[in-house]
């Protein structure tokens, strides 16, 4: 299957099944979603939806957040992926967000970057999700299921996995492209165990090929050659036995 039909597959079958795939994250304002995408770096979302509401209620705005402390801050969030670097960052965002922006949250992905604590995906998810724009955010789910069904060749980074996927996917596509691998990846294709026994998309998984089809092949295809060893190594020894046979009746002759 070539990459082309792979992806005229993939957005058919997600545009059906999944047309209104959005984020998981729980958010009220631009601000909030800023936050809650900096607190989800290696973390799930899951946890990240218990500790924001009791967060957004003690700095509802940029500007309390940003006349707070780092130590205050980490006391709401605590329970994540290292706290204190991410609770340095989110008051040194909230004070840039004041200062140089208005408190508003910047629309341009350079200028969202410029944001500490935010890289390219998140300014992807923040440019995608509040301003509409066709921007596709690489995190471990994006980047695994990507390269594993077929999408991507020989991408080892995130930008090189975002670069041929915004190449490929339908210009209106890339912004709900990037939940449907999120979800797929979080539900079903997980790192360890992908779960391919009840994958809806494995008839056009690269992945799935690999493992399943060509791997069957393959067990069958030595199977056959050990069979045939057993059966040449059994002929051989009939014969050795048929001519000792002939020797002894021969002899006895």
């Amino acid at each position: 299957m070539t990459k082309k039909e792979r992806y005229k597959h993939f957005v058919e079958y997600f545009s059906k099944h999944q047309p209104d795939a959005v984020t998981e994250l729980h958010y009220g304002s631009p601000y909030e979603l800023l936050v809650a995408v900096i607190l989800s770096a290696q973390c799930t979302d899951k946890r990240i939806n218990q500790v924001t509401p009791a967060l957004f209620e003690r700095f509802p705005t940029p500007q309390v957040l940003a006349a707070s402390t780092s130590d205050e801050v980490f006391n709401y969030i605590r329970s994540v992926s290292y706290p204190n670097n991410k609770a340095k960052h989110l008051v040194g965002m909230a004070k840039m967000l004041v200062e140089v922006f208005n408190c508003e949250v910047p629309a341009g992905i350079e200028e969202l970057q410029k944001l500490p604590g935010v890289g390219r995906k998140t300014a992807n998810v923040i440019a995608s999700v509040v301003f509409d724009e066709q921007a596709i955010a690489v995190d471990t789910h994006v980047f695994r299921v990507a390269n594993r069904i077929g999408l991507t060749t020989n991408a080892r980074t995130p930008l090189a996995v975002e670069k041929q996927l915004m190449k490929y996917l339908p210009k209106d596509a890339p912004r709900i492209a990037h939940h449907w691998l999120i979800l797929h990846g979080r539900y079903i294709c997980l790192a360890r165990s992908p779960k391919c026994e009840i994958c809806p998309i494995s008839w056009f998984c690269k992945y799935y090929e690999q493992t399943h089809t060509e791997g069957a092949l393959k067990k069958a295809e030595a199977l056959s050659i050990k069979k045939a060893k057993e059966q040449k190594k059994r002929n051989a020894l009939n014969r050795i036995g048929r001519e000792l046979k002939k020797r002894s009746v021969d002899k006895d002759i």
